[in-house]
């Protein structure tokens, strides 16, 4: 069977013959196969082993201290991730090596020479937390009414600390179109106007990208495929912001052998925004290309190799999760899914949360970008984003306005 082991250097792969196998006998294979000594590895099934950053970090992860331990009590089976740290310094095998010969040097030979593709340590980002309803209105959505079936993607609004904690607020669905293996987002320009206009008003800004994966593309042997490391890429170059994060929603399998929605978050590395802003990005992808592989225009170094292929996760920096609860509610239908959001959806809103304050019921993204597309984007949006921001008393003519509107339908 194949076990993948991911450490700072990307994902790589170990053949194991007997499924029985101890720890130690899997070290051993890594050893004589990663080249990572057995004294120098410390293994485990949690993969927040690579956010740790002294030995004494390292050494609270025991589920795999004990080398007589049979990995297949431990839920390890063919695919399954473990997480690898180790001292020291190896050298990693590079994919499709093709020697440059005699031929004369170009000058895009010397940059490719000077653009060494190295695993990213430590993110910009100090942790992401998401609100809790605001994470389970996504991935609830995608879980009952598309079972994971299809991809589904949206853009995270929240605030960045100065010590570079991003909290995530409300998600902003654009309409969109998603298959099993790609993901189209369909921006219009004016509703992401009246969206920047919302976030404004509420002391809030764009911090990331959500994407799920779908069902099949558990089956295959990838973090992120080389189509989602482009998307991803081209979001966080747009968004201009150092803190960026990407969120990955799937489901995995669990120990009873039912399935689990599982959030991960990343940063795309430094090197692979400068390479995507850059165009070395190959950005035609063919049916037969392997998906964690992003092929380059033009050969980079990467384990001392040269190489046009690089495997996705040398671009990914593993971002560590929190979750909180925010100032806002997610109880109101959410933009472009299946159903469309209408007047109506308003006054069952307002009928069904009768018993709290005004301010409370319009605190809702998804209320707030409904009411742009009919109330002034320049006064009236400011000036209820200031009454959600402080909590404070709607005026009476606004509510009366509010309350008409929802009327009418």
């Amino acid at each position: 069977m194949m076990i993948r082991i991911r450490s700072r250097d990307g994902l790589e792969r170990v053949s194991i013959d007997n499924p029985n196998a101890t720890v130690s006998q899997l070290k051993t294979l890594i050893e004589s196969q990663l080249r990572v000594p057995i004294h120098n590895q410390t293994l485990s099934t949690n993969q927040n082993l690579l956010l740790a950053k002294t030995l004494e970090d390292i050494s609270k992860f025991t589920d795999m201290s004990d080398p007589q331990t049979l990995i297949s009590t431990l839920g390890i089976s063919h695919g399954s991730i473990i997480y690898l740290a180790y001292g020291g310094e190896r050298t990693v095998a590079g994919p499709n090596i093709r020697p440059l010969g005699s031929r004369k040097m170009t000058m895009d030979d010397l940059i490719a020479k000077q653009m060494r593709i190295t695993r990213q340590e430590n993110p910009h980002c100090e942790l992401v937390s998401f609100d809790r309803d605001t994470a389970n209105a996504f991935q609830n959505y995608v879980n009952e009414n598309l079972a994971f079936g299809v991809k589904r993607g949206g853009i995270m609004y929240g605030t960045v600390s100065a010590e570079g904690k991003v909290e995530v607020n409300f998600i902003y669905e654009p309409p969109q179109q998603g298959t099993e293996d790609n993901l189209i987002l369909l921006r219009i320009k004016d509703e992401e106007i009246y969206v920047e206009a919302i976030a404004g008003a509420l002391g809030m800004r764009r911090v990331g990208f959500i994407f799920t994966q779908s069902i099949s593309q558990n089956k295959k042997d990838y973090t992120m495929s080389n189509a989602e490391v482009l998307q991803a890429a081209e979001l966080q170059a747009e968004g201009d912001l150092k803190e960026w994060v990407t969120a990955v929603v799937k489901l995995e399998v669990n120990e009873d052998g039912g399935a689990d929605v599982h959030f991960e978050a990343f940063q795309m590395s430094d090197m692979c925004i400068r390479l995507f802003k850059e165009g070395w990005f190959e950005k035609e992808i063919g049916e037969k290309d392997d998906p964690k592989l992003s092929k380059m225009k033009k050969e980079v170094v990467v384990g001392g190799k040269d190489t046009k292929e690089v495997d996705n996760d040398f671009f990914l920096v593993v971002v560590k999760i929190f979750d909180h609860q925010g100032p806002l509610s997610s109880t109101f239908p959410i933009e472009n899914r299946i159903t469309p959001v209408t007047m109506r959806a308003l006054k069952n809103h307002l009928d069904r949360t009768k018993g709290v304050s005004f301010v409370k019921r319009i605190s809702d993204f998804h209320l707030l970008l409904l009411l742009a597309r009919f109330l002034d984007i320049n006064a009236d949006i400011p000036a209820l984003a200031q009454c959600v921001v402080t909590q404070t008393s709607v005026p009476e003519g606004y509510q009366i306005l509010i309350e008409s509107m929802a009327s009418a339908s």
